[in-house]
């Protein structure tokens, strides 16, 4: 291994372990302990989610309680805006343009994580302890301005986190921050199920079947998220003895799974935020609503397993755009043997990319709703969901190729260097 390429996996863990500690640190003037006593209790809703993707930095109210989530819900906004109008589309292809767009993308970061720091501030105004102690320990004029500061603060330090890790590190640094705060919770789990089975609680055949299950789903997700539908193209004798000494792909790569992990995120947030919602509520018809809603329930699963169908098709059909690939492909000289260049090849690679994604979008609704069913079928709980795993297996598949990259791209510059 390179001297590079080592820096490069050190810089990247440095900055995970800044993005580690920080999670310790707490928002000034809050009681921590009623904070944590009002999360041991919402592990099964939105808020255990949430929790869950901060690593655990919710439940302590830290500067980094928001996390990464306003960076990408604005990034996401502005991908179906950019889907939507013409002129920010034309913007992310040039390079110029592109400064600007991530601008715009930093700009509404900022405004939405203010307006999430404020609404968190005034919320835990109505929270209080066992005993009655308010959580917040100051007057609330100057909480309120205090916790958006330090969330504003802590969200800002997140995206220069994963921006210094994306260009000097290895790896995507957004999706590895993300990686380390569901990954930090593994140790707890790990520790609560032996619990459980040191008390009797949980009996070791069933730890067994949990476990086999859990290696056989993350075999699966891997076998999934590497398969791809190559779709053969063929060039022109003039372009290949133009182009002698580059390399030209003949084939087109899609994959099975083209939406990633944003269709359950999307599901789960529609979901799970009403639910949270409405458990407020002392209405019998609200409080039947939530019932309804609770994600241990069959109807709530159901709805999880359709919406993510739902958002893989509708994501897929943004991220894949068969008429620019069609018109790149007929400019460079290049067609698809059978079928005719131009809107042709468009409607071809659609019926292709629709079809895979009709497996995709199959696949990602069980991968969502199994933690539910093996609830249901062990009556165990579940400490690493669906979800959590889709994104781990990601962004570990997707790290080990950068890294593999690289080492082959070392290897590339000492043979130039040295000569065979």
């Amino acid at each position: 291994m390179s001297k590079s390429l080592v820096n490069k996996i050190l810089i990247t863990l440095g900055f995970l372990f800044l993005y580690r500690v920080l999670a310790y640190v707490p928002v000034p003037g809050v009681n921590i302990d009623i904070v944590k006593e009002f999360f041991d209790t919402q592990a099964g809703n939105a808020l255990g989610m949430f929790n869950m993707f901060s690593g655990n930095a919710v439940r302590r109210l830290s500067i980094i309680s928001l996390g990464i989530m306003p960076y990408i819900t604005a990034s996401i906004i502005m991908e179906l805006l950019a889907a939507t109008f013409p002129t920010l589309a034309q913007m992310k292809k040039e390079r110029d343009g592109m400064v600007k767009y991530m601008q715009i993308i930093r700009y509404a970061t900022i405004a939405i994580t203010l307006v999430q720091a404020i609404g968190v501030s005034i919320g835990l105004q109505s929270l209080t302890g066992r005993g009655g102690e308010s959580a917040i320990m100051i007057d609330m004029p100057t909480f309120v301005t205090i916790a958006a500061i330090s969330m504003l603060a802590g969200t800002m330090i997140l995206m220069w986190i994963g921006e210094q890790i994306t260009q000097r590190g290895i790896g995507n640094g957004i999706s590895l921050i993300i990686f380390a705060g569901i990954v930090s919770g593994i140790p707890s789990a790990i520790a609560g199920t032996v619990n459980l089975v040191n008390t009797g609680e949980l009996n070791f055949l069933i730890l067994i079947a949990i476990v086999a299950i859990i290696l056989i789903t993350v075999g699966f997700i891997i076998y999934v998220e590497l398969a791809e539908r190559r779709v053969p193209v063929s060039y022109s004798r003039k372009v290949l003895m133009q182009n002698q000494k580059k390399r030209i792909m003949n084939y087109i790569p899609i994959k099975v799974n083209l939406s990633g992990v944003i269709p359950p995120i999307f599901a789960s947030a529609i979901l799970m935020f009403p639910s949270t919602i409405l458990q407020s509520s002392t209405n019998p018809i609200v409080q039947r609503i939530a019932d309804i809603l609770n994600p241990n329930g069959f109807i709530f699963n159901v709805l999880m397993f359709f919406l993510v169908v739902f958002f893989a098709y509708f994501y897929a059909s943004i991220v894949f755009n068969a008429k620019d690939i069609a018109d790149n492909l007929k400019r460079q000289g290049g067609f698809i043997p059978g079928v005719r260049p131009g809107e042709p090849t468009a409607e071809y690679l659609n019926e292709v990319a629709s079809r895979l994604t009709f497996w995709g979008a199959l696949y990602l609704g069980i991968i969502s709703t199994l933690p539910w069913i093996l609830v249901k079928l062990m009556g165990v709980p579940f400490y690493f969901g669906g979800t959590a795993v889709l994104i781990v297996v990601q962004v570990a598949l997707d790290t080990m190729r950068k890294i593999e990259a690289q080492i082959y791209m070392n290897k590339y510059q000492t043979l130039s260097a040295v000569g065979l």
